[in-house]
């Protein structure tokens, strides 16, 4: 990990806070903190790892966990059996899955399947844009949120309603411009936007696309 952070994370740093009145911005590595495991681990600014997923079972698995660095469970993603390219996302607090009944279970859904060349790093296909499509509950309020790609290294978060864009990966460079690999990605997420949120956004889109 020296090429990500020279120095290493605390051992055990204090639970990330949802949400933010700063812009903030999270360096994604494309790997699994288990040996031999895929997932991915999520840094903070400071180094400190906030967010790891280990996925042992398949590269496109049905249930994914989000953890924080101890490895409480913060968020379950499941992919519906019985609806194509239906993802649901689920908060958990106290070691156990927390129903949403006014969203219908589950915190939010991605609607429909998407594709992304910044996912799809072994693939053949030629660039091309797509779109996901998210709903999520903030308030007793619907929210519907879109991710597009623009066909290379880049991709947004959009707010329908607004046409704000609230969050963005792309490829992590170093203050030189010089790029840190194809595994290793900036997020960044603006003020006022739970953090947990568009880390599920981001791990249904890696998971669509093969590489969770």
């Amino acid at each position: 990990m020296a090429r990500v952070y020279s120095s290493s994370p605390p051992a055990s740093p204090p639970p990330p806070p949802s949400t933010s009145e700063q812009r903030k911005v999270f360096t994604l590595w494309m790997k699994s903190l288990v040996l031999n495991g895929r997932g991915c681990t999520v840094y903070d600014s400071t180094g400190s790892i906030v967010y790891r997923v280990d996925n042992y079972d398949s590269s496109c698995s049905d249930n994914v966990y989000l953890m924080d660095l101890g490895g409480k469970i913060v968020l379950n993603i499941l992919k519906k059996k019985l609806a194509f390219g239906k993802w649901e996302g689920y908060k958990w607090s106290g070691g156990k899955r927390q129903q949403d009944e006014d969203a219908g279970g589950a915190w939010f859904t991605v609607t429909r399947p998407c594709s992304s060349v910044l996912f799809q790093r072994r693939s053949r296909r030629r660039p091309s844009s797509s779109t996901c499509v998210f709903r999520a509950d903030a308030g007793r309020r619907a929210v519907r949120y879109t991710m597009t790609d623009d066909g290379g290294n880049l991709c947004r978060i959009v707010d329908e309603a607004t046409g704000d864009v609230v969050a963005e990966v792309k490829g992590k460079r170093t203050a030189g411009g010089v790029a840190l690999g194809d595994d290793v990605l900036a997020l960044t997420v603006e003020p006022s936007v739970d953090h947990t949120l568009v880390m599920g956004m981001v791990l249904v889109y890696g998971i669509i696309n093969h590489t969770m």
